[in-house]
């Protein structure tokens, strides 16, 4: 099949899809969360695909995952830098990217999904939006990401499991900052909408912010006349 016309019928079986992407530790799952229980829509969380797509990804297609698992813990996260994380991260790569957009088919188009996780990436997305705005992309600060990382109790869990766990989370952050600044500048370079989360950003006004965004403020949920 032609690739135009093969992107184009992708297009429309994504239709009931709304993406939410972004930097980890934003905010996305509990956002998403919400958006899909006032709005009456399906949850689609890409991290708890994580393990079953690793499972399921062919090796061949997948040299930055293949190369991630043959690694020990303080190969990837102390002896690196925060660039090189960056540039091999596999889900950054968008390896499996092909998987998420396979489950996503599989869902029933009614009552809708929320599709949300950092694997969502602007480039990938793009091409798969039959209405641009039915993707938004949250972009915490460093200040920010990190609070939410200490506040779910997540800080050290992969940099404990290393023989040094302050250069490992120092690298992490780093890391996940300079993926932040890769969101925003494709964001721009695509005409996408992104949004920024701070300290002053409470939830309940985030939650409006992206079902504005997103075009779903004045969907009623399924059910309700």
């Amino acid at each position: 099949m032609d690739a135009g016309v093969e992107t184009a019928a992708l297009r429309a079986q994504l239709r009931h899809v709304y993406w939410i992407g972004g930097g980890s530790g934003a905010g996305k799952s509990v956002i998403a969360r919400r958006l899909a229980a006032r709005f009456g829509l399906r949850l689609y969380a890409t991290d708890d695909a994580m393990a079953d797509h690793g499972r399921r990804i062919r090796r061949e297609d997948s040299p930055f995952l293949s190369a991630f698992v043959a690694m020990d813990m303080d190969e990837r996260w102390v002896n690196r830098s925060p660039e090189v994380m960056l540039e091999t991260f596999h889900w950054f790569r968008g390896e499996g990217f092909d998987l998420i957009v396979d489950d996503l088919i599989r869902l029933p188009p009614e009552p809708g999904v929320v599709a949300e996780g950092f694997r969502l990436l602007p480039a990938l997305v793009q091409p798969l939006l039959a209405v641009p705005s039915r993707a938004v992309w949250l972009l915490p600060t460093s200040a920010f990401r990190r609070a939410a990382f200490a506040s779910r109790g997540s800080l050290w869990e992969i940099a404990g499991r290393t023989s040094d766990p302050d250069r490992a989370l120092r690298n992490l952050l780093e890391r996940d900052r300079l993926f932040t600044g890769c969101l925003r500048e494709e964001t721009k370079r695509l005409g996408l909408r992104a949004i920024d989360v701070d300290a002053t950003a409470s939830e309940d006004h985030l939650v409006t912010r992206v079902a504005d965004a997103l075009g779903i403020s004045g969907r009623r949920r399924a059910g309700r006349s």
